[in-house]
């Protein structure tokens, strides 16, 4: 084979790897905001939810984590979504390399050194619910959607003629 020929079909070889490892990669957003931002955004989601009778989720983790991803990403799937918005409102609380708002997850006893997304649910009047003390989320990557599905239905606040299995209530 021809020095050209090898170079060319090496050349080929290497755009495809970059595009299919491109494609399969998802785009770099933000999920969680400034640390700063934590007990302004958890006041507000606070007062959101009292006047609206909604859950509050507070969502422990960091843009740099993989699992943090795909926990947002199943918090807005088209099954998810709903039940999210008609039920919650969502804090994302910036924790940086688990050196950031660690005092806020203590205060929710949200034990981070479980690994992150790491959540506390809180009611609408700002009680604590519920917090994920053991990792359950830990390990989003190799979860499905319907884990997430199954969290929010179980931390939805009661409505009348709603039994606690249905989804779409």
């Amino acid at each position: 084979m021809s020095m050209n020929r090898t170079n060319t079909l090496r050349f080929a070889a290497l755009a495809a790897a970059l595009l299919f490892s491109t494609a399969a990669m998802p785009a770099s957003r933000d999920i969680y905001p400034d640390a700063d931002q934590a007990r302004p955004d958890l006041a507000q989601a606070l007062r959101t939810a009292a006047a609206s009778h909604k859950r509050v989720i507070v969502d422990f983790g960091g843009n740099w984590c993989g699992d943090c991803i795909v926990l947002d990403s199943y918090f807005h799937d088209a099954k998810n979504l709903p039940l999210l918005q008609s039920n919650f409102v969502l804090v994302h609380v910036n924790i940086g390399h688990m050196d950031a708002n660690v005092d806020l997850a203590h205060q929710f006893n949200v034990p981070l050194e479980r690994g992150v997304p790491a959540l506390a649910v809180l009611s609408d009047k700002g009680k604590l619910l519920f917090s994920q003390r053991n990792g359950e989320f830990e390990k989003m990557r190799r979860m499905e959607s319907s884990s997430v599905t199954e969290f929010l239905v179980q931390w939805r606040a009661p409505k009348a003629g709603c039994s606690a299995v249905m989804v779409n209530c």
